[in-house]
């Protein structure tokens, strides 16, 4: 049986190559593909108990930084700015 780090470590992989694909300008086909193999990983993390719906967000959080680079903004500056975009 794979440990929690193995399992998590798997997926930090796959979304790296995700991200990693998206950014070379790979096929519309490709993407679709690489999102629901994730996707589906991260359905199953969750449901036999490896991780909670936090834990992954945070893991998806770091890797796109990783990935992109920092947010530009943290969302709680963009929320309050709704009400001025009208």
């Amino acid at each position: 049986m794979r440990t929690k780090d193995e399992v998590l470590n798997e997926l930090r992989v796959m979304l790296r190559d995700v991200f990693n694909a998206k950014a070379a300008g790979e096929s519309h086909a490709r993407l679709s593909r690489a999102h629901g193999y994730v996707d589906g990983y991260m359905r199953a993390v969750l449901e036999t108990g490896f991780a909670t719906k936090r834990e992954l967000l945070e893991l998806v959080a770091g890797e796109r930084e990783r990935s992109g680079g920092p947010a530009v903004r943290e969302m709680a500056d963009i929320a309050g700015a709704d009400a001025l975009v009208a």
